[in-house]
């Protein structure tokens, strides 16, 4: 199977102020995904907190403006940045999707992470099953009184 070598990258279509915060958010990102494993789950797990859920739109609104400012989260191997940035992005505006990390399912190995939201991928070339979730990040259930 055959993908894309790259996503569309197109800046200009974004304006300034939103391309800088969008800039901003892709360089965390890009630096948490230099962090083990274990410690981005326990960073994105902590940052999650009192957001709630994401729509499907919220997350493909978020990972459009990712993929069209940071070009640095666009090409083949970008998929850890990309995805951190697209759950960073929709946390400042007060809700998380599902961040995943996962394998593919047939041989050969390939690793990818990814966003979901409503129980679908979020923008992703792969069909749903492509791959195994090996871990994942889901929004926390809101809090209600206990009975």
């Amino acid at each position: 199977m055959t993908t894309p070598e790259t996503i569309s990258h197109d800046p200009r279509s974004v304006p300034w102020n939103r391309r800088l915060l969008v800039r901003l958010v892709a360089g965390v990102a890009l630096l948490l995904s230099s962090l083990s494993p274990r410690r981005i789950r326990h960073l994105l797990g902590a940052i999650r907190r009192g957001a709630s859920p994401a729509t499907y739109s919220e997350a493909k609104a978020a990972r459009d403006l990712v993929v069209a400012v940071s070009l640095a989260c666009t090409g083949p191997k970008s998929c850890l940045p990309r995805s951190i940035a697209t759950a960073l992005l929709c946390r400042l505006r007060g809700f998380w999707p599902t961040w995943c990390v996962g394998a593919r399912k047939i041989p050969p190995f390939g690793a990818h992470a990814w966003v979901e939201a409503e129980d679908r991928l979020v923008e992703e070339p792969y069909p749903a099953g492509y791959h195994v979730v090996l871990f994942s990040v889901p929004p926390l259930e809101p809090e209600g009184p206990t009975r």
